[in-house]
């Protein structure tokens, strides 16, 4: 079994534990893993103040792999247990692990009313755009013309943009990563981690057996100064290999257009700088996809509120100093009762 320190600093093998990893070679799970492992000494992170909790799918063996506390949990309401860890226990420091088909198709209903009402959780989405636990079914985010054991002749459907869905369930705080990029990752793991109230982040990620290369037009390094914008609040939104690109708001139609500095008198003035508090910035950030845009990454949203167990613990303690410790013996047999003999 595994020794976990209380004491002193931490180290990312302090929150490793013993179980074999097991996902496909080449998963993009085992990058986020590792990130994860690694990030949770860097925020002072304590494992026997740590919870993870996922639902079903090739993601949510992440608990396993987590010298911390976990539940491996049923298809679609890992966001229900974790609601429920955090009210028992808002000291906790809960983490929700899902993806596509598991967030966005059963758990939709759970994870939509986690979202708005902004429970104290930090809920990671890996989306890669297929069901791959159940052997590479079209899930809720893949593309139309997805080919698959359930679309045979590709699939006809809108797909869902997850962090649209966030916004539109009134999340308070909606970010993006992708399983690639090391540097980016651990820095929005510590951005949502510091967010009081539900925290959604998207991490796009590679499935190399029933999806490889899904993402692989703004995923792969040799494409990503063209095809990604790092949102960064305070910032305009730039991007390029020579920083020359940018995204402009074209005000007649209220929507946004990739520009070039220099050319047709594009200025640095032009570029919208972004706003992390702004909802209708985020909305026009999370609709942009490639190739026609560059995905947008990092934080899109962030417009902090009170969140659910806080808003909870109030309620109680006026209850409280208005009636009362409770009885709840008296509770249960006040009123109409019968005794069965």
């Amino acid at each position: 079994m595994n020794e976990i320190t209380t004491a002193g600093k931490l180290t990312a093998k302090d929150f490793t534990s013993d179980q074999e990893v097991r996902w496909c070679p080449g998963c993009g799970d085992y990058a986020i893993l590792k990130c994860m492992q690694r990030t949770l000494p860097e925020i002072g992170a304590r494992p026997e103040n740590t919870v993870f909790v996922s639902g079903i799918g090739c993601s949510s063996r992440f608990p396993y792999h987590m010298a911390t506390y976990g539940f491996h949990t049923i298809h679609g309401r890992a966001p229900a247990i974790a609601t429920g860890v955090k009210l028992a226990n808002p000291d906790l420091d809960v983490w929700v692990i899902t993806g596509d088909g598991d967030g966005l198709s059963i758990g939709g209903n759970h994870l939509l009313h986690v979202l708005r009402r902004n429970v104290d959780l930090n809920i990671l989405l890996f989306n890669n755009e297929i069901y791959g636990l159940t052997k590479g079914q079209y899930s809720p985010t893949s593309r139309p013309g997805t080919r698959s054991p359930s679309t045979p002749q590709g699939s006809f459907e809108n797909p869902v943009s997850a962090c649209a869905f966030a916004l539109g369930a009134g999340a308070k705080f909606v970010a993006r990563t992708i399983d690639t990029d090391q540097k980016h990752m651990p820095d929005v793991f510590k951005r949502a981690h510091r967010n009081k109230g539900a925290s959604f982040v998207e991490i796009f990620q590679n499935c190399i057996v029933y999806n490889d290369g899904v993402f692989s037009d703004f995923a792969d390094k040799a494409n990503a100064a063209e095809t990604r914008v790092y949102a960064v609040h305070g910032e305009p939104l730039l991007f390029g290999s020579e920083n020359k690109k940018g995204l402009r708001l074209n005000a007649d139609k209220l929507r946004l257009e990739v520009v070039t500095l220099g050319e047709d008198g594009v200025g640095e003035k032009d570029i919208i700088v972004h706003d992390e508090t702004n909802p209708i910035l985020a909305q026009l950030l999370v609709s942009l996809t490639a190739p026609a845009y560059p995905v947008v990454l990092g934080v899109i949203y962030a417009a902090p509120s009170e969140s659910f167990e806080a808003a909870a613990m109030k309620q109680i303690d006026a209850s409280i100093k208005k009636h009362g410790i409770g009885d709840l013996d008296a509770v249960i047999r006040q009123g109409r009762t019968w005794t069965v003999t």
